[in-house]
């Protein structure tokens, strides 16, 4: 899933291509991706882009008189900024016709889960916004405060849009790498040493990715976004070395996503346990980084 390193970078490349430029129309390839009636869609058409901005891990195309398209990507959406003579593109959802150019929405796979909403009023937009802090905005005490209403796991409270903003699977990996600290230790047993670690982790993780990818994309548009970089510490590199201790990187595998983490970085060599290996192996599954 695009997260705030990403959403931050599309929305720069959007503020160049389509802010201050008329919205024609919004061509729909597969119905199912519009999740609202009321505003109608049609009542964006014919306006001028105002401004862009972000709830969590939306990208927000602001209309003029407080109407606003809302862009949810989730795990598998896709923008792609073509000219205006690019008839289609595969797995789109829908294109925004611009005088100068198209945006294609597109998205992999099956599950069908990127959305295109509008909606009226400061109020309406509001009530998308899951209520996480801006983690670049927010001090060490809001932070805090955050991380500690409620005991969950590092990685749980890290990935909360309830708690956070913008924060997914891949950049919290990278983040509890960064600050040293085991994925699933439970927030309420964090020092404060360790958890002014993990905020100083959080701020420069995420501004140095957005640096990287905004360094990567130029004055075009962002084409390569994926949740696996080369560059990264642990996120998608199980049984590669850490770059810090170079022991292999490990993982908890659990519903659709995976948990990486650097057993002798994060967790004082031991190795957590998996579902579904620890399950299988039993007593031969090794406690440790050194059994391993």
């Amino acid at each position: 899933m695009p997260e705030l390193p990403d959403v931050c970078v599309y929305l720069e490349a959007l503020e160049r291509k389509v802010v201050g430029h008329e919205l024609q129309a919004v061509r729909l390839t597969s119905p199912f991706v519009l999740r609202s009636y009321d505003p109608p869609l049609d009542a964006t058409f014919g306006r001028r882009v105002s401004g862009v901005r972000r709830i969590g891990k939306r990208i927000v195309l602001e209309m003029g008189d407080a109407l606003f398209m809302v862009i949810h990507l989730m795990i598998a959406g896709r923008l792609h900024w073509k000219p205006p003579s690019q008839k289609g593109m595969g797995k789109s959802l829908a294109v925004f016709e611009f005088a100068h150019g198209k945006l294609f929405f597109t998205e992999q796979g099956s599950k069908k889960r990127a959305s295109i909403t509008v909606v009226r009023g400061e109020e309406a937009l509001r009530g998308l916004d899951p209520g996480g802090i801006d983690v670049l905005g927010s001090s060490f005490e809001d932070f805090d405060a955050a991380l500690r209403k409620a005991n969950h796991t590092l990685k749980r409270a890290l990935t909360d849009p309830r708690l956070f903003s913008g924060i997914g699977n891949a950049y919290s990996d990278e983040i509890l790498h960064a600050a040293r600290l085991s994925p699933l230790k439970q927030t309420k047993q964090l020092s404060e040493e360790e958890a002014r670690r993990l905020h100083a982790a959080t701020r420069t993780t995420l501004r140095t990715w957005t640096d990287i990818l905004r360094a990567e994309a130029g004055e075009g548009f962002p084409e390569k976004v994926t949740a696996f970089r080369e560059g990264m510490a642990v996120h998608g590199r199980y049984g590669k070395p850490c770059p810090v201790c170079e022991a292999p990187v490990q993982r908890i595998v659990y519903a659709e996503n995976e948990c990486n983490y650097c057993a002798r970085c994060q967790t004082g060599g031991k190795l957590l346990a998996d579902r579904s290996l620890s399950r299988l192996l039993k007593s031969d599954w090794p406690k440790s980084i050194d059994d391993l």
